[in-house]
């Protein structure tokens, strides 16, 4: 990501390189945060959140009751789609650039920077919802399945559009790529020691961001740290609710019941599936009854239930994660652009 966001010299490189770079720092990453991933997610789901009371009981007791595995449950779908996801980021990221710069040469403003770092989050979110679903599916689940089997379940009910269940809301929650960008560039370029001898402000931003690039590892890391922790706190609200979306079933009402029966039943059943019979038995058309069936849904009942902390519930161990998680992206990104360059 530390190649995309650095505009003048980088705008140019191989697309193929920033693909590979990418992908393995990608995957990298992945690896490294999952658990706290996990963890996050489980903080989320309202059915199952009351288990734990802190990060590190919620990981001790994942190990304890699910051995370590559970730790990694649901791994295979991010971990199967990292490349395509990493490639849509990077060429989406470098298409936006490119469209707002005049040339190859010119240094972009951390405001372009941003800009095309949210634009590239909406993007990619075509390629996270249904990722980020399946996984977050087999994260709630205390017993042992496969993505597969999670994959097929949810298209065999719902479609393809039960696929991109929460689409609005992963969308929103990628617009914080932009702060992500903008804080890694704007890190790097803090770092850079101003020149010696004048210069007009053309000369001077391409003087620093010739700087940035070639910054040590220890101030790289940093500003991956510090663009982990950025691309979360802006947006992490959304994260919560998307997760809240994905995590739940759309709840129908059986043939006869009235609106006021159905949201009585729909309470008591823990977010079931719809049954395929009871569906058909709406000429227009089943009425989902779940309160986490929209963004704007999801928002107003989770506010009104649980007040405005529930939209940073599980942020610590997300912030956890993502210090070091960034710090191995960044890393790993630059580690096999100067190696292939």
């Amino acid at each position: 990501m530390g190649g995309a966001a650095n505009g003048g010299e980088k705008v140019q490189l191989d697309p193929t390189l920033d693909f590979v770079a990418g992908t393995i720092a990608g995957m990298t990453s992945l690896a490294v945060g999952f658990p706290f991933d996990t963890v996050k997610v489980r903080f989320q789901s309202p059915t199952i959140a009351g288990r734990y009371n802190s990060t590190w009981n919620a990981l001790a007791t994942i190990v304890r009751e699910e051995r370590f595995f559970g730790l990694y449950k649901g791994i295979m779908s991010p971990l199967a789609s990292v490349a395509l996801m990493n490639g849509l980021v990077f060429a989406s990221y470098r298409f936006l650039m490119k469209m707002q710069l005049e040339s190859a040469e010119s240094v972009p403003t951390l405001y372009q920077i941003a800009l095309a770092g949210a634009g590239s989050g909406i993007i990619s979110s075509l390629i996270t919802t249904p990722t980020e679903l399946i996984k977050i599916r087999q994260q709630s689940l205390l017993t042992r399945t496969t993505a597969r089997q999670v994959a097929w379940q949810i298209f065999r009910e719902n479609g393809v559009r039960g696929l991109y269940r929460g689409i609005t809301a992963t969308a929103l929650r990628d617009i914080g790529y932009g702060a992500y960008f903008f804080a890694y560039e704007a890190t790097c370029r803090w770092f850079v020691s101003p020149p010696s001898v004048d210069r007009n402000s053309a000369d001077l931003m391409k003087h620093v961001e010739e700087s940035a690039g070639q910054l040590s590892w220890g101030p790289l890391m940093v500003a991956g740290g510090v663009a982990g922790v950025a691309g979360w706190v802006f947006t992490f609200p959304f994260d919560v609710v998307k997760t809240r979306i994905q995590a739940s079933h759309p709840i129908y009402a059986t043939h006869g019941s009235g609106v006021g029966q159905a949201k009585g039943a729909a309470a008591t059943v823990s977010y079931r599936t719809p049954l395929l019979g009871a569906i058909r038995l709406f000429s227009s058309g089943p009425k989902d009854l779940n309160p986490y069936r929209s963004t704007w849904s999801t928002i107003v009942h989770s506010y009104k239930a649980e007040g405005p902390s529930v939209f940073f519930r599980g942020l610590s161990p997300t912030l956890i994660r993502a210090i070091p998680v960034n710090m191995v992206t960044f890393g790993t990104f630059e580690a096999v652009v100067r190696a292939f360059s």
